[in-house]
């Protein structure tokens, strides 16, 4: 009888123990996919660039030769760098014989006194693939006729720019050595270091899981030891 006492709050508490151990496990997951990505962002920072094939692997570090198009020129997000609101300059690079390539040049102001270099001419390029972004229900809507985006779809972006064909990936700009700081835009000066909480999120999940188990043990000792 004592026993069937305890079955309702067990049977209320088994999916919620699930879902913690669940959310756990995905966090686990999820850090061995992040410490793998640091691994291999690390090694692309150390490494000299390779050329550009036509399926890279997202953050490696490439160089591309091609011609810029500034007649199509975008601008992607919205950025504030010290006081001044900023967005990253998008130019396609037009390559023989291989789809246009989206190249964040890096950032600029939205409001500048000085001009913007763009070299002529065959150019080369270095810096790191970015993977496309997914539009979701809260992406901000873009303004196609501005050419301002806020999600990095190559395809959509390429359609908006009446590109006739666009790379399913882009290219962020690394800064050459020795170049000036105050140049515009301003590229990125390294690969990106994505941050890691996994571990800690793992722990926050299985911890409240043992506490579900812990608080459990407890009632069912106590209602196993209440008088019948």
């Amino acid at each position: 009888m004592r026993l069937r006492r305890l079955l309702a709050p067990a049977l209320a508490g088994l999916p919620v123990l699930a879902l913690l151990i669940g959310l756990g496990t995905w966090q686990v997951q999820r850090l061995h996919w992040k410490t793998d990505l640091l691994a291999r962002i690390a090694a692309s920072e150390a490494a000299p660039p390779q050329p550009l094939g036509p399926a890279p692997q997202p953050y490696r570090k490439v160089v591309v030769t091609g011609h810029f198009d500034y007649g199509r020129e975008a601008l992607l997000g919205v950025e504030v760098r010290g006081t001044a609101l900023g967005a990253h300059l998008l130019t396609p690079l037009l390559r023989s014989g291989a789809p246009a390539l989206l190249v964040d040049r890096g950032w600029v102001p939205l409001e500048r006194a000085t001009g913007i270099e763009r070299p002529e001419g065959e150019v080369s390029v270095t810096g790191y693939v970015r993977p496309g972004d997914r539009r979701n229900w809260l992406s901000p809507q873009d303004d196609l006729a501005g050419r301002r985006f806020y999600v990095f779809d190559p395809e959509a972006i390429g359609q908006a720019l009446d590109l006739p064909a666009t790379a399913p990936f882009g290219l962020v700009a690394l800064a050459p050595a020795g170049a000036p700081s105050s140049a515009l835009p301003a590229p990125a000066q390294h690969l990106p270091q994505p941050n890691n909480p996994h571990l800690g999120y793992a722990i926050t999940w299985y911890g409240l899981a043992a506490a579900l188990v812990g608080v459990f043990a407890a009632f069912a000792w106590r209602r196993l030891h209440e008088p019948a």
